[in-house]
């Protein structure tokens, strides 16, 4: 959206951004399941990532950021907190922006609802937003804790908690300050297509595609790299 990306202050003054990835639903999900995420092929996918922000390239220690306990774990977490005061810097090349798509989660929720179609008046569209979204971000904090176990610092955003709304569908707020603000403090911001308000039709589903298309034309990166699955495989395009 031209409009939106022309109100935006410059973001890459200080801090050019080198990539956008997308990381496609059906590279990081189950997509006959529902909610099942391809642990394999998530791992796969933050290791490449890592390896494409290293400043060397080789492969080195990596000190997870992940710090929380998840029911059932018998012990507390281990945190490496000597490591990490021992070291000089992340050697990491953080200016990426992360963008997800959904894959197994949030489009049962979006279909029986009819989320997509609007109409907020309908206690089943209500009822459906809300489930939309319980989905898509719990699907967000899982890559968000994916990337951070390899050491990248990422962040969760989500767009509807951004401000980011619709008019017709299409794309008409867009603040992308605290996106911008998280890079430049050396965070990888973790965007996902969201359930949002529509001026016009009371609510609808923005796109992950629709999101990238909008940064890139405000971020103005280097790279645009989606992430697909082929076949049985995993490959950067």
């Amino acid at each position: 959206m031209a409009e939106a990306a022309q109100k935006q202050m410059n973001p890459t003054a200080s801090r050019p951004v080198r990539c956008i990835v997308k990381l496609g639903g059906a590279a990081i999900t189950n997509k006959g399941e529902m909610e099942s995420i391809d642990e394999e092929s998530l791992r796969s996918s933050c290791a490449q990532l890592r390896q494409a922000m290293s400043h060397s390239g080789a492969a080195e220690k990596v000190l997870g950021m992940d710090w929380s306990r998840r029911r059932g774990d018998p012990a507390e977490p281990v945190v490496d907190a000597e490591g990490f005061l021992e070291m000089g810097g992340l050697g990491l090349d953080t200016n990426f922006v992360v963008v997800h798509g959904a894959g197994s989660f949030g489009h049962f929720q979006a279909s029986r609802s009819g989320v997509h179609k609007g109409g907020l008046h309908s206690t089943l569209v209500k009822a459906g937003f809300v489930a939309t979204r319980i989905s898509v971000t719990s699907l967000n904090q899982e890559i968000v804790r994916a990337l951070a176990k390899e050491g990248i610092p990422s962040v969760g955003m989500s767009p509807f908690a951004c401000g980011w709304s619709t008019k017709q569908r299409n794309l008409a707020s867009a603040n992308a300050s605290q996106i911008i603000q998280s890079l430049h403090s050396g965070f990888v911001p973790v965007l996902h297509g969201d359930a949002v308000l529509d001026e016009s039709l009371d609510c609808t589903i923005l796109s992950g595609d629709v999101i990238i298309r909008h940064l890139a034309q405000l971020l103005t990166p280097k790279y645009v790299v989606f992430l697909v699955l082929i076949p049985s495989l995993v490959a950067m395009t």
